[in-house]
């Protein structure tokens, strides 16, 4: 399986999976966000030609996690087509794909800002948001909500430099009750963890997260009250 790491999460045990991805046992759940399916095309249609193959990788790292945990259900948090018109654009080899995949695990689509889609989509299901064992999963966070909340939409990415190199990752970010989770897509960007964006979905202080070797690390961000260039950055392994 790809590299996971246990961990709790308002009371309850996840998987966090080194390639951009939840999986919850409970639920036999796989859980992504911003899969931008359908990017590559889009760019083309504006002149600017990239190789038609983002939609099959993205597809491709999907179905190798489904296999991988078992899943009984895909959960796509909003975002997963890049665009409003990539219906009409997808090629019939990837539309297969997508039935395919929901023949053999629940799919479900969380709408987000750029998907445009439409009931039944794919032989999936579409769905503003979803409410289980009191955790609510949707596309992009809400500030003041103050259930647990997992959602996508920011494309949280950590930067460091390890002697000397500039390392940027995707990653997670995250503290006791809100999860944001990093673009699953293989065209997305991303934007700084630490950016004010992303740290205004948080009370205070919050953690970045990825998965190297089975261990899960955190890095801790100092949220918006803070703004202090000289601080450190500690790490932790969980």
């Amino acid at each position: 399986m790809s590299a996971a790491a246990t961990f709790d999460f308002a009371g309850q045990q996840f998987q966090m999976l080194a390639d951009r991805a939840l999986f919850w046992p409970r639920h036999g759940a796989l859980i992504v966000a911003d899969l931008h399916l359908e990017k590559a095309s889009w760019y083309a249609a504006l002149g600017q030609p990239l190789p038609p193959y983002d939609s099959h990788d993205t597809l491709d790292r999907l179905a190798a996690l489904a296999a991988e945990t078992g899943a009984r259900a895909i959960w796509c948090l909003g975002d997963s087509f890049h665009d409003r018109g990539a219906a009409e654009r997808i090629v019939p080899a990837v539309a297969e794909r997508l039935f395919g995949q929901a023949a053999s695990a629940k799919l479900l689509w969380i709408a987000g800002n750029h998907d445009g889609l439409s009931g039944g989509a794919w032989g999936g299901e579409v769905a503003d948001e979803l409410v289980i064992d009191g955790i609510v999963f949707r596309h992009q966070s809400l500030p003041h909500e103050t259930r647990p909340e997992v959602s996508g939409h920011f494309h949280p990415k950590l930067r460091l430099n390890i002697r000397g190199r500039h390392v940027s990752r995707p990653c997670f970010a995250g503290d006791g009750q809100r999860l944001i989770l990093p673009a699953f897509g293989a065209l997305t960007g991303g934007l700084a963890v630490e950016d004010a964006v992303i740290a205004a979905n948080f009370s205070g202080a919050y953690e970045a997260m990825l998965v190297a070797r089975g261990r899960r690390l955190c890095f801790p961000c100092p949220g918006r009250a803070a703004d202090d260039a000289t601080a450190s950055r500690a790490l932790a392994v969980r």
